[in-house]
């Protein structure tokens, strides 16, 4: 996994929350999913994991880990069977409110789609060879969000505008709070 977002811009200055709810994120949650991703990582292969909550009021609490079906390269994660996701959100009434792997321009056009639906989505991109082993990340709205969605290129992975296309969410509105977290492997 790389260390950094695979983009052609560095992260801009953090956006202040700015109208955004606060999220709360386990302080354990990433070295949780660490340990889960470790086979993987060893064989040079992605995983991912979706980040699913609820709505408190005033902010939302990361409060589940779910690991889905998935396939990967050493380069991509896809989720497959995406009705099981669907299936525990609504059971457990959570909604997704991030995902954790590393930003590729794949990643930064999945993640489009979640900000697009909920702007406090966020991505936490993990590099576990490294330190720190992981960031958290969401598109600056504008221009990031913007750009990304009027994007038309064909090949996966290409190349974006050199704009401050992402921002560090970690010192923005995603807080990490000692809270307890659920984990749910569907693998």
């Amino acid at each position: 996994m790389e260390s950094k977002p695979t983009l052609n811009s560095s992260p801009s200055t953090p956006e202040p929350p700015g109208g955004l709810k606060i999220v709360h994120l386990p302080r354990d949650c990433l070295n949780r999913f660490l340990t889960i991703a470790k086979v993987n990582t060893a064989r040079n292969r992605e995983t991912c994991g979706l980040l699913l909550g609820k709505d408190r009021g005033s902010k939302y609490v990361v409060t589940t880990l779910l690991i889905p079906k998935q396939h990967s390269t050493s380069d991509t994660c896809t989720m497959d069977e995406e009705e099981l996701i669907l299936q525990v959100t609504e059971e457990r009434g959570l909604i997704t409110l991030g995902w954790v792997s590393f930003m590729s321009s794949v990643d930064l056009h999945t993640h489009s789609a979640f900000q697009r639906m909920l702007p406090e989505s966020f991505a936490v991109v993990c590099a576990p060879t490294s330190v720190p082993n992981f960031g958290i990340f969401r598109l600056t709205d504008p221009p990031g969000l913007g750009l990304i969605l009027a994007c038309n290129a064909k090949e996966a992975f290409h190349p974006h505008p050199d704009s401050p296309i992402y921002t560090d969410a970690e010192r923005g509105h995603v807080q990490m709070k000692d809270i307890s977290l659920e984990i749910v492997d569907i693998r």
